[in-house]
């Protein structure tokens, strides 16, 4: 007997989180629902699919609210543990970016450089309950005359903290090749000569975007699984490019969605927020994300059975055509070819070598699964959803 089409709502879905009725697959048990009982009767079966990814995500940082002194300052300057943080926020908030650098590092004047301490790993410091040093200077005013303030803090201690990445969680990315002669250092590792070796960054069917390739749940208020905390979707991310070219199934061929997401610093986990150094590149932060993906519909469904087979991407040179904003592919290679280990390129097998970790992703994906079902997370209603044009 053929099933009727499905149509169901996050507010029903949260009703079965509540009584314990929820069913909950992650993204890569849902391939072989749907593969073998077809989209309609797996969106009949399967309440929500969850997602995760586990990667550096640079554009990524947190705002810290640090408390006032006596007297009370407007700090114009501030270093947490030497590192830079942006203080024209307010009086005593500032912003910690990720990628900054501490000061004194040699960056790349030692070539290639370590890079070995920057924002990501102040973030790290912080969640993990270390101490660390602050410092601020001011110019003085007449509500705010303090014009030093030099303390340690804790995570603990702090008034507030919020972690606010601008840029997370893109949907496909680059496939990262070198064809130059000589070892280049870039945001996507380390590149050998002549095409050597292959990197690239996605957990491929595990990554949330890809299984909601038109961001049809996706949006502001969407809940998260956020550095081992919750967290929110609050806006399309920086670089948020949705209209690029799609394969059959709907998912882009090139980079295209990212995510802004937010929540609270003092909840979250050093496991899940880890301090990355890139050498001759720069520090970064390795990111935590996992979204949780309502069936509402068996378009939907379709979706979430994505596999890795039918996720590809581009192979481009980052060592002439991308620092030189030439865009040119050399191939098109798919997400189960780069995490088999190597991939054919100009006729010979060369390695591959993934930035993101897929233990983690799946990990993410277990730990929202178990939450959901044991009704600890239930779904957020987006107050819209993400551009998908």
């Amino acid at each position: 007997m053929k099933k009727h089409k499905v149509s169901k709502t996050i507010g029903e879905i949260n009703e079965k989180i509540k009584t314990g009725a929820v069913v909950v697959v992650t993204a890569e048990e849902m391939i072989d629902i749907v593969k073998n009982e077809g989209p309609v009767e797996a969106a009949h079966q399967v309440d929500v699919v969850t997602t995760g990814t586990f990667a550096p995500m640079c554009s990524s940082g947190a705002f810290i609210n640090f408390g006032h002194s006596v007297p009370t300052i407007k700090a114009s300057k501030v270093w947490l543990n030497r590192v830079p943080a942006y203080a024209g926020v307010a009086a005593v908030d500032c912003y910690i970016g990720a990628t900054e650098v501490v000061e004194d590092d040699p960056l790349n004047k030692v070539y290639p450089g370590e890079f070995s301490y920057g924002g990501g790993h102040v973030i790290q410091d912080l969640v993990a309950g270390k101490k660390v040093s602050l410092k601020a200077t001011g110019y003085g005013t007449d509500c705010y005359p303090n014009r030093l303030v030099e303390k340690e803090i804790t995570l603990r201690t702090l008034p507030q903290a919020t972690l606010c990445n601008p840029r997370n969680g893109y949907q496909n990315y680059n496939c990262a090749v070198n064809f130059t002669k000589k070892t280049i250092y870039t945001y996507m590792g380390t590149l050998k000569p002549q095409g050597a070796n292959a990197n690239y960054c996605s957990a491929g069917q595990l990554s949330p975007l890809f299984n909601d390739p038109y961001y049809k749940t996706i949006g502001l208020g969407t809940r998260v699984f956020l550095g081992g905390g919750e967290g929110y979707v609050t806006w399309s991310g920086t670089q948020h490019k949705p209209a690029v070219k799609r394969n059959e199934k709907g998912i882009p061929v090139s980079p295209a969605g990212t995510l802004w997401v937010m929540g609270d610093l003092k909840k979250m986990s050093p496991q899940w927020l880890v301090g990355v150094s890139l050498q001759g590149y720069g520090c970064s932060l390795a990111v935590g994300l996992g979204i949780p993906i309502p069936i509402l519909n068996e378009e939907i469904a379709g979706h979430t059975g994505i596999s890795d087979e039918d996720i590809v991407t581009q192979i481009i040179d980052y060592g002439h055509d991308y620092p030189n904003g030439i865009s040119k592919s050399y191939g098109q290679v798919s997400y189960a070819e780069l995490k088999s280990g190597s991939i054919k390129l100009n006729g010979q097998e060369v390695p591959t070598v993934p930035l993101s970790s897929l233990v983690k992703a799946r990990e993410i994906a277990e730990i929202l699964k178990k939450k959901i079902s044991q009704g600890k997370f239930n779904l957020g209603e987006p107050q819209f959803t993400l551009p998908s044009k």
